[in-house]
């Protein structure tokens, strides 16, 4: 019965101090198929997937093409035939692309050791051609996007020839036509009979790749289905041990006057001539593919990198925000796009990183009031229902769901009239983001005047009131709720 599966895991258990993070699972994976495993945050399954990698030790036994593998290390695993794109990106910045993808497997001159560098800039040549991927191996990857080294990282896992991939969220910083290049790139490994572990919290995404789907929840093996049995609902159903009405939880708030007011906004060589209003209670969305000016525009709205000319106003009257701290004064608050790089302070505790842009308000002659810290956090906890075992837990040992809880409480302890939210749940389970849509739904209802910016067009339909579209630095036109749709809004955007 084993020839048919290429991997099979079996009782695997990791426990760290204090916390059974896996319980007996088992993973079997078809030869030359696409398998889904699902889960909310912390259901284990990075875990289970580090410890295939040989990233973490388990017990339990693995097999792999029939025979028994014991891995002493990631090295072990790719030379066994299993390769992994990882989660969080991981370049090494000041190296080329052809560095990268081949760091440590060099083409060298003969017994010299000296790199053959030609040989190098061929072979990643040639490896892009098969994957029809345009990237000049020569850039540094400091100058690549963050879509193309997710690309790059792609390339280098196919390099090793491995039998079986790991892919941990590889769609979660790129476009929809690179998402589509992606799948075209799966479907051609699989002909080759390569397997596929697939990880991802778009579901749409798993539906149109995957085979079959395996879901985790707190640890524990819940099921291994065919994926044309499931539909979104009952793998939510799966996955949650419940079942979630509402994705999108958009209750109906009062729209009153206008907070902010944006009139011919330009930064040259990013967006162009861009005007709109949002109002107090309004959710106005921003949709366009990545590389239409989104996050540039709010960025030069929060003052990170104000605009070149154009004209800002709040409350009706003209603003001039040069800096974060500007902006922060005239009670804006922005949830940045990616919130491990520019948002949380990784190293720093919950109540550290809440803190943080409201630190003034807990100063009394240079000393920190540290029972009001712990009152108001507290009250944050519970008002955004953040898990965490206690306020000095550092920030990175929570989930992607709660470390965006706790960011948003940062900027609500300074009580923004305009909240700004980039792709406010990305990278964050089914659970939280219904969590998250109910949070930002009840700020509009208290009048908190809000802009969405997100690359999920059934986020942008669900929770907007109104849709402002962007395309190339453009602003193409607005929607209303009733009127946008995808159909709609890509109309929008090409016309």
């Amino acid at each position: 019965m084993g020839a048919e599966y290429i991997l099979e895991m079996e009782n695997i258990t990791k426990e760290f101090p204090g916390v059974k993070a896996l319980d007996n699972i088992q993973l079997k994976v078809k030869k030359g198929t696409v398998h889904a495993l699902m889960g909310e945050n912390g259901a284990g399954k990075s875990t289970l997937m580090k410890i295939l990698f040989g990233i973490y030790s388990g017990s339990g036994t693995i097999k792999f093409n029939g025979k028994e593998l014991k891995l002493s290390g990631p090295k072990d695993a790719l030379n066994n035939g299993i390769s992994m794109i990882h989660q969080e990106l991981s370049p090494v910045p000041y190296m080329t692309v052809a560095e990268n993808i081949f760091l440590g497997r060099e083409p060298v001159y003969g017994k010299s050791g000296w790199v053959n560098k030609k040989k190098l800039i061929e072979n990643t040549k040639k490896l892009f051609e098969t994957l029809n991927i345009s990237i000049d191996p020569t850039t540094k990857m400091k100058d690549l996007s963050i879509a193309n080294m997710q690309m790059v990282e792609i390339a280098a896992a196919v390099s090793h020839h491995a039998n079986l991939i790991i892919m941990d969220e590889p769609t979660s910083a790129i476009t929809e036509k690179e998402v589509e290049h992606l799948f075209k790139i799966i479907r051609s490994l699989k002909k080759k009979g390569v397997s596929i572990i697939y990880i991802s919290h778009k579901m749409d995404e798993v539906f149109k790749i995957c085979d079959e789907i395996t879901v985790l929840r707190d640890g524990q093996y819940i099921g291994t289905k065919p994926a044309h049995e499931l539909n979104q609902d009952s793998l939510i159903q799966m996955m949650v041990g419940r079942e979630i009405k509402q994705v999108f939880h958009k209750e109906k708030a009062e729209v009153k006057e206008v907070v902010l007011s944006v009139k011919n906004l330009s930064r040259k060589g990013k967006f162009n001539n861009v005007s709109f209003e949002v109002r107090k209670g309004e959710i106005l969305g921003i949709a366009g593919l990545m590389g239409s000016g989104r996050t540039e525009l709010i960025e030069s709205i929060f003052g990170i990198a104000p605009p070149t000319s154009g004209e800002i106003y709040l409350h009706g009257k003209r603003v001039s925000i040069q800096s974060p701290s500007g902006a922060i004064r005239n009670k804006i608050g922005l949830l940045t796009e990616d919130r491990k790089l520019t948002g949380a302070f990784l190293p720093l505790s919950v109540k550290e990183n809440m803190i943080i842009s409201s630190l003034e308000n807990f100063v009394n002659f240079g000393y920190i009031k540290s029972r009001l810290v712990k009152k108001t956090c507290d009250a944050q906890v519970k008002r955004l229902n953040i898990k965490t075992p206690n306020l000095n837990q550092l920030i990175m040992n929570l989930s992607g769901g709660n470390q965006q809880k706790v960011l948003l409480a940062r900027w609500l302890l300074n009580d923004p009239d305009l909240l700004i939210l980039d792709e406010p749940t990305r990278g964050v389970d089914v659970g939280a983001k219904a969590e998250i849509h109910k949070l930002i739904s009840k700020l509009a209802q208290e009048g908190k005047a809000i802009i969405m910016v997100s690359s999920e067009m059934p986020e942008i339909l669900g929770m907007s009131d109104r849709v402002l579209v962007m395309h190339e630095g453009n602003q193409k036109g607005e929607l209303s709720r009733e009127e946008a749709t995808q159909e709609k809004i890509l109309e929008v955007a090409y016309q």
